[in-house]
């Protein structure tokens, strides 16, 4: 079994949100509410506990929330010691709704970067802390403007529906207003429409509830003027967390839909 350490960064988006991730532009206090979500399986308690306090000494001790697991895995040597090296890159603090995934000697990075040369930096500052057994798969992108008004337009609010149904709430509608006049200004672009849940129940049934979800939200947009063809949908079930499932207010959070713009 490979080891595993994801790190998400919350919902502003952040969140998905890159392991280290900021917001791009903010007030400088925007993201101190936001989590670190270290979630995954080491082997040892004691490498636990390492990579946790290095997360809570970047981070801070409120921001983190421990998902972290001890089981019977093996990883390559000093995995542990590269693993805190890259928690630490400066570069990563410029990445914004992404996810930093490590499995074994494979890294994966996502989220999105100022510019093109901020691309290029983090995975040049991350691959030349490790040995060449490691490979660094680049999945980061350019943030543009256009997803910077989806973002704002969303403004961290959550499009609320019925309990264990895809029936939108007059609040949610609201929101969903303000979204199709922001998607008319994209000229065109498309933008993927993504449902999330939390973890109660079975997972099954929560992705195919995301699913029902994001096509409602995806309805209710071109009934207000949205293009057809400029809205694609996709249902993530409880798979890709914001905050911890273990409270109420985490597993609120998790119920979300995203609005991601499309290359």
């Amino acid at each position: 079994m490979a080891r595993c350490l994801p790190v998400l960064l919350g919902a502003l988006w952040l969140a998905p949100g890159g392991l280290c991730a900021q917001p791009a532009s903010p007030d400088p206090g925007a993201s101190a509410a936001k989590p670190v979500i270290v979630s995954g399986v080491v082997g040892d308690e004691a490498t636990r506990v390492s990579l946790l306090n290095q997360a809570r000494s970047l981070y801070g001790s409120q921001r983190v929330v421990d998902q972290l697991g001890v089981g019977a895995v093996t990883s390559p040597a000093n995995w542990p010691q590269y693993v805190q090296q890259v928690l630490a890159v400066p570069a990563l603090k410029q990445v914004t709704k992404g996810q930093l995934v490590i499995r074994g000697n494979h890294i994966e990075l996502t989220g999105e970067v100022p510019s093109e040369a901020h691309r290029l930096q983090v995975v040049a500052d991350v691959s030349a802390l490790l040995n060449p057994t490691y490979v660094v798969r680049n999945g980061l992108s350019v943030a543009t403007p256009d997803q910077s008004l989806l973002d704002g337009t969303l403004a961290n609010r959550t499009i609320e529906f019925e309990p264990a149904s895809a029936i939108l709430r007059p609040q949610g509608q609201a929101i969903l207003d303000e979204m199709a006049a922001a998607m008319r200004r994209l000229g065109g672009r498309s933008v993927q429409v993504t449902g999330h849940t939390d973890a109660s129940g079975d997972r099954v049934a929560n992705i195919a509830l995301s699913q029902a979800r994001a096509d409602a939200v995806r309805g209710y947009l071109v009934q207000a003027g949205v293009a057809t063809n400029a809205i694609v949908t996709a249902g993530m079930g409880p798979d890709q967390p914001v905050a911890s499932n273990a409270t109420p207010e985490g597993r609120a959070r998790n119920r979300r839909i995203e609005f991601r713009l499309l290359r």
